[in-house]
């Protein structure tokens, strides 16, 4: 009985403890705050942390860190895009599908999105709209991205020799953000 008591009165000093208005407040700087932190430093954006996480090779993180950003910036053409690639990495060829026609739909001067767009129907082996998707964002990028003139070649060849002898299974590098090159498997 004894014990209780005890007990009681000591888990009663740690609640009035907790209370207490020195209790539980975040350090704000003083001489016992972790040195190298800064109070007034903004998180990194949801987006931010995506694309790191692609980076990485963390689709699913990624994926989970865009859904993040559109509740921190709203829907944009950026995570809509971004969600669309990390579709594609995991791939989820028809949620890819969605979201990146969605994206052109919102800014139809985007060329990552189209260029992603065009990737993901490759892999359906929609080669004539690929190509069509790659000229378009060959195009919006004024020819200036190799990524996007070599996803188009290799389209252009797959459409007009359907015998061709590219690979069935493409495999996508990122090259920059959000901009993936098809390259062929060994």
């Amino acid at each position: 009985m004894k014990a209780t008591y005890a007990t009681l009165a000591l888990l009663s000093s740690m609640v009035l403890a907790a209370c207490a208005p020195s209790g539980l407040q975040p350090l704000e700087g003083g001489a016992l705050a972790p040195t190298g932190t800064d109070a007034s430093a903004k998180s990194v954006d949801g987006l931010t942390v995506g694309h790191r996480l692609m980076a990485a090779g963390e689709y699913e993180l990624a994926l989970d860190a865009y859904y993040r950003a559109v509740s921190e910036q709203g829907v944009n053409v950026d995570v809509l895009s971004a969600i669309g690639s990390a579709n594609l990495q995991l791939g989820r060829l028809n949620q890819a599908e969605q979201m990146l026609r969605r994206a052109t739909e919102y800014d139809e001067t985007f060329p990552p999105a189209w260029n992603n767009l065009g990737v993901v129907l490759m892999e359906q082996g929609k080669y004539g709209e690929a190509s069509r998707v790659f000229r378009l964002a060959f195009a919006l990028d004024s020819g200036q991205s190799q990524e996007i003139r070599e996803n188009l070649r290799l389209s252009l060849a797959k459409m007009e020799n359907p015998t061709y002898d590219a690979p069935e299974d493409f495999r996508l590098v990122r090259r920059g953000p959000g901009v993936y090159r098809i390259l062929e498997t060994p």
